[in-house]
């Protein structure tokens, strides 16, 4: 798997989400299995670089290879000057939202609400491929299969987008008018593939090793990315390396297991965000880990009373080791589920 030049260790991709795919979360999905995991979507106004919320997304401290960057805007200059902005802080790719349909940025006309205005939607992709090209730093463009059900134009923005420049386009099976009821379609992504010579990676409902092996096989598609179905249970792309590459399931993981990757995972947490914000922002994800688990609920409120990162982290430990007294591995009915959004998903 390849996106412009860089080489990929696999064609499982983690999802943009917004407030969820932060350096940290990266990192363990990386760990984990995950070939490629892009940011949180920054944004191209540049009034607001320099708060803290921008300056942790645009945080790559010891993040591993290749480092890819989610832009979000709609101006083409200031969309340009975004991708150069990223660049010099160590962006390897350049991904452009339009695929977000979040209320709250397609009221501005960014994210998905781009597709509806398909003559800024390639401005925007002539503007950022001109500023990353001479710097060898490939494009790839995130986006749905269109505004509404009447007015799919995937295959028509995919085919413009491969003609400027995109090196991948990631497409989720729904419409920005869906949000993320009703089910995926995996036609429109097949179409897209089909109409374009650049590779395609297939998102939306991807919960399973075995729906990851359907979605490929139904769509074509080069790769599959995975978003919500990662929250809690960064493991799945493990799972499905696995599942792909034998037609078996392995066993899910050892409770010890768990238990290390959340500690370590949430000490990084940690030093990204600082003790007052870190301890907080890390509640969604313990809640996540242990959904689903024996008594989760209740530690789950318990835990969210906590204000301490010492207390938080003794809790959870703990907790999995009470855990891993009745359980040796995770239940296997364990399954992650593609809920409602926590988050937004870019």
């Amino acid at each position: 798997m390849r996106i412009g030049a860089i080489d990929l260790p696999n064609r499982l991709f983690v999802a943009p989400m917004a407030g969820v795919t932060d350096r940290p979360f990266r990192q363990l999905c990386k760990r984990l299995g995950a070939g490629y995991a892009v940011s949180e979507m920054v944004t191209a106004r540049k009034d607001l670089w320099a708060s803290l919320k921008t300056s942790r997304r645009a945080n790559h401290d010891g993040e591993t290879a290749p480092i890819a960057v989610q832009i979000a805007g709609t101006d083409a200059a200031m969309m340009a000057e975004a991708a150069a902005y990223n660049i010099d802080r160590g962006a390897q790719i350049i991904d452009i939202n339009m695929g977000c349909p979040a209320k709250k940025v397609c009221n501005k006309w960014a994210g998905s609400a781009l597709m509806q205005d398909e003559p800024l939607a390639l401005a925007i992709i002539d503007a950022v491929v001109a500023v990353c090209a001479p710097r060898g730093v490939p494009v790839t463009l995130k986006m749905r299969t269109g505004w509404r059900a009447a007015e799919r134009n995937a295959v028509r923005l995919a085919r413009a987008a491969a003609g400027a420049g995109i090196a991948m386009i990631a497409v989720h099976g729904r419409t920005r008018e869906q949000g993320y009821k009703g089910e995926a379609e995996y036609d429109t992504i097949a179409a897209v593939k089909s109409a374009v010579a650049i590779p395609v990676a297939a998102n939306g409902d991807i919960a399973t090793p075995a729906k990851a092996a359907e979605v490929l096989a139904r769509t074509g598609a080069d790769a599959i990315m995975i978003g919500r179905a990662a929250q809690g249970r960064p493991w799945i792309f493990g799972d499905i390396a696995h599942f792909l590459a034998t037609g078996t399931h392995r066993p899910s993981p050892e409770v010890r297991e768990v238990k290390a990757w959340l500690i370590e995972h949430l000490h990084d947490h940690y030093s990204l965000y600082g003790e007052f914000a870190g301890v907080r922002t890390a509640r969604k994800h313990i809640g996540w880990a242990v959904r689903g688990l024996p008594g989760g609920e209740a530690f789950r409120a318990r835990m969210n009373t906590l204000d301490d990162c010492e207390q938080q982290l003794r809790a959870v430990g703990d907790w999995f080791d009470a855990l891993g007294q009745t359980h040796h591995r995770l239940p296997d009915t364990m399954s992650c589920t593609e809920e409602e959004p926590l988050l937004e998903a870019a």
